[in-house]
């Protein structure tokens, strides 16, 4: 199995596993070569030794690799790296018909009339291209997230020839036309009937054909006539049931004779549900319904099928996956079979031979019920003194059945039946039984027990000695290590990693461990390096912000934390700086955060306040807070204001940036006028204020 961050051909990195198959496993990739996401569907390990696999695997890319159109998934690519075969496929985000049906139980007549429009234009372009889908179904119908709606998988399609095709190899049994099941000639005309039961399916929500076993349902469809389905849904128009019956008549004569006549009813349908217009020719020769011989039924239960595909093996919905389109197809695959007849020939000898057969059957169940009901009655308790099952299990025994050999489901589903149980009390190797079989059972074999009494089994855990240790071949080359590996006696299949730290070709690790016991023969996992995958980071200083985004991605690596900053040197919206230097080297996926510029920045305003007639103190603490710078532009006598108060500021209101300066006026207090000069208390006649005036009043009077 692929893991993310591996690369095939050089080119399509795997992103996540899509779903996975019978065969095959999808993977959502992309692709480097043309910067696309896309899906990539990869034959498992298991099956690539396999020449006759790899030869279906690989018709099912040349069938669909000449077809584009906007309503089929696109191939684009098929080839082989390391040994896994590879198919590349347009990546469709979207959900199956069936899922969608399913959903919402039965479609709108529009709604189901504008999907089947789409579906026959797709189908129609692979006919025009000389190819027949044969499995049309809702599960290989994908409608995308914008309403486009993609016929998919190819993987039984088959070319038309001058002769038609006369073919063995079936899709699902609910949707097979009678001419497939009866393995004859079969045309576009298949894909119509099977384009018929799939509309029946949309309007009613329901196949109109099911059964237990996949011979039931195809017998339904060579020998029943379909319900007409205004049966099912009362309202629907007549016109689209006209085209369904149409569509899945037993005769393909009887069908419409391509999808583009079949596309013409459908709009007419849409202009007029009710109008009587869809004409389905008469009865012709042979009646519609065919009765089958017994070897007919031999065929379709032995499924004959030597050259085409067995469906059993090859999955057909493996494009649509469970994690991508939410498939869950339960339906069973039909049997690939063959037989010696075409689709209208008709034995001369068979309604002869089956009114005999009819009659013989209605004879045994006649018996069947008379014995029944007779023995109900006690009729037939005197008879030879034949011991009834019903009479032992009256005696309340049971005869234990010998399940030994048998896997727990099938020993559970017989010990059931019996009214018994089963309990695994350990597992353990055996001498005689393989891993999974019931080596020894507790009563034993033709025991008498009471009903829902337990059976102790003991489950082979391999046969003795068939477990050998994995060896450690970490460090070796893959061809050494899977020479080793081999000659243990296990199977080799290799995935690949990048490794910083392993040489590219050597194993990094086994899967199971190295050490660890695996039964010979059982299948170990090479995890071989791809080497480092360590690149060049590239310089993004200096781009807008998503160019750097975009270049880091495409380099392979991912982005990490997105900051911004101001600058007076980077213009806004540019990248300032990135965490990983650039031209270093580093692994594919890791984070390179960067930082953007948000311009150079703004001013901080602040708000003045007012310090007018505060202390000159309350003014410089407030100021430094805001950091602002304070100057004294002047000092002044003031009869108002105490010395040492703010007089005035500039600015005095208003706001100023951060950093700026506020000047102020201080007061020196009030201008002295004192006359009075005495010694004693040491006052001069005067020198008083900044300005060298003389304040005294000359009167040195007062000396005593």
């Amino acid at each position: 199995m692929l893991k993310p961050g591996m690369i095939l051909c050089d080119r399509y990195e795997i992103l996540d596993v899509v779903g996975a198959g019978g065969m095959s496993i999808v993977y959502k990739a992309r692709d480097h070569r043309l910067n696309r996401n896309v899906a990539i569907k990869v034959l498992k390990p298991e099956f690539s030794n396999d020449k006759n696999f790899v030869t279906k695997f690989r018709i099912e890319a040349q069938a669909s690799a000449g077809l584009t159109h906007p309503n089929i998934v696109n191939v684009y690519d098929v080839g082989e790296d390391r040994g896994l075969n590879y198919m590349v496929m347009e990546l469709v985000e979207g959900i199956t018909l069936k899922e969608y049906i399913e959903r919402k139980g039965r479609l709108s007549h529009k709604e189901t009339i504008s999907i089947a429009i789409q579906m026959c234009s797709g189908i129609g372009a692979a006919h025009a291209s000389g190819i027949i889908h044969r499995d049309i179904k809702p599960q290989n119908i994908i409608i995308s997230k914008d309403g486009k709606v993609k016929v998919t998988d190819f993987g039984i399609a088959k070319a038309i020839t001058s002769n038609t095709v006369s073919t063995n190899a079936m899709g699902s049994v609910h949707y097979t036309s009678p001419e497939q099941a009866r393995g004859g000639f079969s045309d576009q005309r298949s894909d119509i009937y099977s384009i018929g039961i799939t509309l029946f399916e949309m309007v009613t929500g329901q196949v109109p054909f099911d059964g237990e076993t996949t011979v039931e349902v195809a017998m339904k469809h060579l020998q029943q006539e379909i319900t007409p389905p205004s049966e099912l849904v009362p309202d629907i128009p007549y016109s689209l049931e006209q085209i369904i019956l149409k569509c899945t008549q037993k005769s393909s004569e009887r069908r419409y004779e391509s999808t583009g006549a079949l596309i013409q009813d459908l709009k007419h349908s849409l202009v007029d549900p009710d109008g009587d217009f869809v004409v389905i020719p008469p009865i012709g020769g042979m009646t519609d319904t065919v009765i089958m011989t017994d070897k007919d039924l031999d065929d379709i239960r032995n499924g004959n099928d030597d050259e085409e595909y067995d469906t059993e093996e090859y999955d057909t919905d493996e494009y649509d996956t469970d994690t991508m389109y939410g498939n869950d197809d339960n339906d069973e695959d039909y049997e690939n079979y063959e037989s010696g007849r075409g689709a209208d020939e008709v034995n001369p000898h068979m309604h002869k031979i089956m009114k005999i057969l009819t009659i013989v059957v209605v004879a045994i169940i006649v018996l069947i019920l008379v014995f029944t009901v007779g023995k109900a009655a006690g009729v037939f308790k005197s008879f030879g003194g034949i011991t009834t099952q019903d009479e032992e299990d009256k005696s309340g025994k049971v005869t234990v059945p010998d399940v030994r050999g048998m896997s727990e489901e099938d020993a559970k589903a017989l010990l059931n039946k019996k009214g018994l149980g089963i309990q695994v009390v350990t597992r353990k190797e055996s001498k005689k039984y393989k891993a999974g079989k019931i080596s020894k059972q507790t009563p034993e074999a033709g025991e008498k027990v009471s009903k829902h009494t337990k059976i102790e089994v003991v489950v082979s855990s391999g046969l003795v000695g068939s477990k050998k240790a994995i060896p450690d071949v970490s460090g070796m080359s893959e061809t050494e290590a899977q020479n080793e590996l081999e000659e243990a006696g296990f199977k080799v299949t290799s995935s690949f990693q990048y490794d910083d730290s392993v040489e590219s070709g050597k194993v990094i690790n086994t899967t199971p461990e190295a050490g660890t016991k695996a039964e010979k023969g059982s299948t170990v996992t090479m995890l071989v390096s791809q080497g480092s995958n360590k690149k060049t980071v590239p310089d993004v200083r200096g781009m807008a912000d998503a160019t750097a985004q975009s270049t880091i991605k495409s380099y392979g690596f991912n982005v990490g934390t997105v900051t911004y900053d101001y600058s007076d040197s980077v213009e806004k919206g540019m990248v300032i700086s990135q965490t990983v230097e650039p031209g270093t080297k580093a692994s594919a996926g890791t984070s390179i955060s960067i930082t953007v510029s948000n311009g150079p920045k703004p001013e901080e305003k602040i708000e003045v306040q007012s310090f007018v007639g505060q202390q000159e103190s309350a003014l410089k603490s407030w100021a430094s807070s805001k950091g602002l710078y304070t100057n004294i532009s002047d000092s002044q006598y003031s009869d108002s204001y105490a010395k040492g108060c703010i007089i005035s500021m500039t600015p005095s209101s208003g706001t100023v940036s951060k950093g700026g300066t506020i000047s102020y006026v201080i007061s020196l207090g009030s201008k002295s006028q004192d006359s009075n000069n005495t010694g004693n208390n040491g006052d001069n006649s005067g020198n008083s204020g900044n300005n060298g005036q003389n304040s005294g009043d000359g009167n040195n009077g007062g000396n005593q």
